[in-house]
């Protein structure tokens, strides 16, 4: 894998090269906007990672600039920022991932690796986050609990899994099944549900209270 890193932080940007060039993936650590920008275009990496404060533009106006050449480039924000107006902006914006600097390495490169395959991963942190804000967007329309209820035991206990931020290879492990076995069940859940990610799918379960800490 491929991943070019826009980020104005030196010892950041050092430091996690470094750190996933150990794992074996190939980076780009660039520390100017505008250069990070012409790269995207002579390197064609597989994931874009930004920052969301850079002094001369903001990682949400690099993805704009990206997402009007590169409609289908898998594009992520990795950054400390934990603020919902920043998180909404950067998925309508077209934002595939929204990452903290604090997670796990191990974490990381799982993101990394599903946002390459085309998924949109957020922060397991931030969930509740997107959920507030999909509630607010959504108020007084009904919610979706006839969606809900086509749902069978096994998929309302993995979808409270998905609620959580796990991976398939995690709830497969914690539920003594395949990843096979667990990724119908997350193409299923998303079927019924009619939407196209985990973390909509997650957003859901979270707004509607649908799992308990005990369940999981």
């Amino acid at each position: 894998m491929r991943v070019l890193l826009i980020d104005d932080h030196a010892l950041f940007r050092i430091g996690l090269q470094e750190l996933l060039e150990r794992r074996g993936i190939d980076v780009i650590a660039i520390g100017d906007c505008l250069k990070g920008i012409e790269t995207v275009a002579t390197e064609r990496p597989d994931v874009v990672l930004l920052d969301m404060r850079m002094p001369d533009m903001t990682g949400t106006e690099v993805l704009s600039v990206l997402r009007k050449h590169y409609p289908d480039m898998p594009i992520s924000m990795l950054t400390t920022s934990r603020e919902e107006s920043d998180v909404i902006e950067a998925l309508q914006n077209g934002a595939q991932g929204y990452l903290l600097k604090d997670m796990e390495p191990n974490e990381l490169i799982d993101a990394l690796q599903q946002i390459k395959q085309g998924q949109t991963v957020v922060a397991k942190e931030l969930t509740g986050v997107l959920a507030k804000a999909v509630q607010g967007e959504s108020q007084g329309n009904s919610p979706p609990t006839s969606s809900l209820d086509e749902l069978t035991p096994r998929e309302r206990e993995i979808l409270c899994h998905l609620a959580d931020g796990q991976s398939n290879k995690v709830i497969a492990r914690n539920l003594g099944i395949s990843d096979g076995t667990v990724k119908l069940h997350v193409k299923a859940i998303l079927r019924k549900l009619e939407v196209h990610s985990r973390v909509e799918a997650a957003v859901i379960a979270v707004e509607q209270n649908l799992c308990s800490r005990g369940q999981l």
